[in-house]
């Protein structure tokens, strides 16, 4: 009799794949659902750091480390940060063999990770409306009428996760807080002003009154930029603004950047492709559910949180390469019960700390955080992570 439990992964993204390659390398096998067409029907965003302790473990867990060395980009670790007139308060430059929080592309993780998966696992196409429970196992429905079985469902469909009702009836909240993203390409030839003004690595800027700005060197000669307003999350709407007006767009965001110097006109006006909207939701910090027996949740689906901080994918990651690690070693109900209890514990302080974090981003511009410690605290903390798991 075959016991192996079918594995239904929704979601397709770091978390999703992560879990799907490290199962893999256990001989276990699973299948991802994703509602993506294919894997680069989408542009997967921008660029992400990812901690020594959290990130860079799940990918050496999974045996892909060397795999993002080789693509990562150590310099773009520096950070700048400067008023709304660009007069800089702070500049952290990484040491030449920091390697604490290296940058890397979201199309490339995502690539990296699906590349290390069995041809097939992946099922493109299938986006995920709800989730069933029936005869002691559940059933997936697709919004094409299709179905799926599966004895053990796992939710890394991000914030708006059609699983999560499965454990727990929360739903992510507004912030109050909204970001405009902006793109550029091949800056050094096309925008040496945008490229001028933000360096290597990030760029952050805040006038104290509730605007910001946040630019970040990605692969290829890219920027991408995040304006960011605490605003109502239907503003473009109250502002009688067409999304596909970018004149219009164009006009508000210089409206409502006014008293900023000249330097940040072309991040309001220049960019090479649309205007998006993208509203800042996050569950309750230290969210909690009753443990179900075959489903579980990693990731934004199961915390998501503000940007701030970068902790989102890191502790994606780390949530999925642990928990396929618990399924592979252990009956599957105590995997994931053991599981949730150590993934609360990790991820509710850094969301409270998230929430803060983009409080104080959004308002007082005086907070400054030490970088240079933070790097040496992903350190320690991956070192003692190592240490306790020998």
């Amino acid at each position: 009799m075959n016991t192996t439990p079918r594995i239904a992964i929704v979601g397709a993204g770091p978390a999703g794949l992560m879990c799907a390659r490290v199962l893999h390398n256990h001989d276990i096998p699973a299948t991802v659902y994703d509602a993506d067409t294919s894997l680069t029907s989408r542009d997967a965003g921008g660029s992400l750091d990812l901690h020594a302790d959290t990130g860079q473990i799940a990918l050496a867990d999974a045996g892909l480390l060397e795999a993002f060395t080789a693509v990562a980009r150590y310099e773009d670790q520096a950070k700048r940060r400067v008023d709304q007139h660009g007069t800089e308060l702070a500049a952290f430059v990484p040491d030449a063999d920091d390697d604490a929080a290296p940058e890397i592309d979201r199309g490339q993780l995502r690539r990296l990770l699906a590349g290390s998966v069995p041809a097939g696992t992946v099922h493109f196409g299938h986006r995920v409306v709800g989730v069933d429970a029936v005869d002691g196992g559940y059933r997936l429905r697709f919004a094409d009428g299709g179905h799926a079985a599966a004895d053990l469902v796992i939710g890394a469909d991000g914030t708006w996760s059609r699983v999560r009702p499965l454990v727990s009836d929360a739903a992510p909240a507004y912030t109050g807080v909204s970001f405009v993203e902006v793109r550029f390409d091949d800056v050094e030839a096309r925008h040496p002003e945008i490229a001028a003004l933000v360096g290597t690595g990030h760029l952050f800027a805040n006038d104290g009154a509730g605007r910001a700005i946040v630019a970040q060197r990605n692969s290829g000669g890219q920027i991408r930029c995040y304006l960011s307003m605490r605003i109502e999350a239907d503003w473009p709407r109250r502002a009688g603004l067409d999304p596909s007006d970018a004149a219009a767009i164009r006009r508000y965001l210089l409206d409502a950047y006014g008293g900023w110097g000249a330097r940040f006109r072309p991040l309001l006006t220049d960019t090479d492709g649309r205007y998006l909207h993208r509203p800042i939701h996050a569950l309750p910090a230290g969210l909690t559910w009753p443990h179900r027996p075959g489903v579980t949740l990693v990731g934004d689906a199961a915390h998501v949180m503000p940007p701030l901080g970068g902790w989102g994918a890191n502790l994606a990651l780390l949530d999925a390469a642990e928990l396929a690690t618990a399924i592979a070693t252990q009956p599957a109900d105590a995997a994931l019960a053991g599981y949730e209890k150590r993934m609360w514990a990790r991820s509710a302080p850094l969301a409270a700390a998230a929430n803060e974090g983009l409080t104080r981003f959004a308002g007082a511009a005086d907070h400054i955080p030490d970088h240079r410690a933070e790097h040496q605290r992903y350190q320690r903390d991956a070192a003692a992570y190592r240490a306790a798991r020998a």
